[in-house]
């Protein structure tokens, strides 16, 4: 009976280790925004400014 038990438990960790490089290869596949993007655009006007003071900022505020 150990036989069928050692089957069931190699094939459960097979099935694991499939799931685990599966997972990376679709993190690894996904493409990654810049910093950049994740900006705000400037707006028209006179209001707001954009500067690089303020882009260092939205930098240093990403997690």
């Amino acid at each position: 009976m150990a036989e069928p038990k050692k089957i069931v438990r190699r094939s459960f960790f097979a099935g694991l280790g499939l799931v685990a490089a599966a997972g990376v290869a679709v993190k690894l596949s996904s493409t990654t925004a810049s910093p950049e993007a994740a900006l705000p655009e400037e707006p028209a006007g006179t209001g707001y400014r954009l500067t690089e003071h303020v882009k260092k900022y939205y930098r240093t505020t990403t997690i």
